[in-house]
């Protein structure tokens, strides 16, 4: 049996709030910055989704097949699709046509549902499947968790809705001597395989590859090579956000060029072979049970939820919101459940971080705030116009 490499692209894009002040509240409920979200979708369209879709398919036709990756797209991103770029879905449903890409299945809102709810978690978990068969004629056979956010509890869950397959991250603090590139099996359902990211393979390309003061540079396919042969695993898991290749990592970087001499280059030397991830734990057998009691997810360098839910005003946020759940399912108003969808986005949280030290200018990137501050007390005068509606609602009840 070769050895595998398992590419998997997250792609998302939340859907951004218009700034909206106190006096809104009780008067205005349009709650969604219409412009931003257009501009900013067509320019990732332009600079990322169109021509790294189109490389990714020229190199599964050049090699008849071999070549093999998997996406997983949020619900929110593809509304946006839908609504500013319906050109972007049609470059997916090429690739899904091919029968080499592999599409996830994920939480629908690109949520933290997974980690309060288990009944809004297997709403999104079901809606977000929908999605997927609807616009690629695929229905997800594996999973991915936003932001990769996984532990045992999550994990039964997961497994309870039948995916045998789970994405998750490669975090020291759990892995302890193990290495990420084999197969486990989640400790309290052993029949969820587990695939974790190799942060370090991954983060090669994501973050430093156009970074001229890393000792490495320039990043070459052969160099990259050799770095995949010297890994011991059965399988090497490289996630990253689909945005790295031509936002993050603009086109003057080589980013593409890169991605299009890779596939090449690992198949000639024939040790490899390119699998998406329901192809690797029918391929490699589970090495042995992980355990992840605490919530672990891809971001920082905790590795953990703090990214989302580190101060007092992500959680005070974060509470409020999913505090409603019992009255929304009392009135069950599909605009007001759509509404509440797009405010769960982990993306509001993130943008009210207070992290900035080596992690900050993560945090800032595509990052509309000035300030985390500024972040919470927008979302708040949403959330508090929200709040009024349900409540109106459900006095008519």
């Amino acid at each position: 049996m070769s050895r595998s490499i398992c590419f998997y692209f997250q792609v998302h894009q939340p859907t951004r709030l218009r700034q909206y002040r106190f006096f809104d509240i009780g008067k205005d409920s349009h709650y969604y910055d219409d412009f931003a979200n257009r501009t900013i979708l067509d320019r990732i369209a332009a600079k990322c989704y169109l021509p790294m879709n189109e490389l990714l398919l020229e190199q599964i036709k050049k090699h008849k097949g071999k070549f093999r990756v998997a996406f997983s797209i949020s619900g929110s991103a593809l509304e946006q699709f839908d609504r500013y770029a319906p050109e972007v879905t049609e470059s997916f449903l090429k690739l899904a046509k091919t029968g080499c890409v592999e599409f996830l299945n994920e939480t629908y809102y690109h949520s933290l549902s997974s980690i309060v709810s288990p009944t809004e978690f297997r709403h999104q978990v079901l809606k977000h499947r929908e999605a997927i068969e609807e616009h690629f004629g695929v229905t997800p056979k594996a999973f991915r968790n936003t932001e990769l956010v996984y532990s045992d509890a999550i994990g039964a869950q997961v497994g309870d809705m039948g995916f045998t397959t789970m994405l998750a991250e490669g975090a020291r603090h759990i892995m302890g001597w193990r290495s990420p590139d084999y197969v486990y099996s989640c400790d309290t359902r052993d029949s969820l395989n587990l695939l974790l990211r190799n942060y370090r393979l991954s983060d090669d390309i994501a973050f430093r590859f156009s970074d001229s003061n890393w000792q490495e540079y320039p990043l070459t396919a052969e160099k990259y090579l050799g770095w995949l042969k010297a890994a011991d695993g059965d399988v090497i898991n490289l996630f990253m956000d689909y945005e790295t290749f031509g936002e993050h990592q603009p086109s003057s970087t080589g980013i593409f060029e890169f991605m299009k001499a890779l596939p090449g280059v690992v198949l000639k030397d024939k040790e490899f072979e390119f699998r998406t991830p329901s192809e690797v734990t029918a391929a490699h057998g589970s090495v042995s049970p992980l355990s992840a009691p605490e919530a672990i997810s891809w971001a920082d360098e905790e590795r953990d939820l703090t990214a989302w839910l580190g101060n007092a005003l992500q959680k005070d946020a974060f509470k409020k919101l999913y505090d409603l759940s019992e009255k929304l399912s009392i009135i069950d108003d599909p605009v007001l459940w759509t509404d509440w969808g797009h405010l769960q986005e982990s993306d509001h949280l993130y943008y009210m971080c207070t992290k900035f030290f080596t992690d900050g200018d993560m945090h800032k990137y595509f990052n509309p705030y000035e300030t985390p501050f500024e972040a919470f007390i927008n979302y708040m005068n949403v959330l508090s116009d929200f709040i009024i509606r349900v409540n109106e609602m459900l006095e008519t009840k």
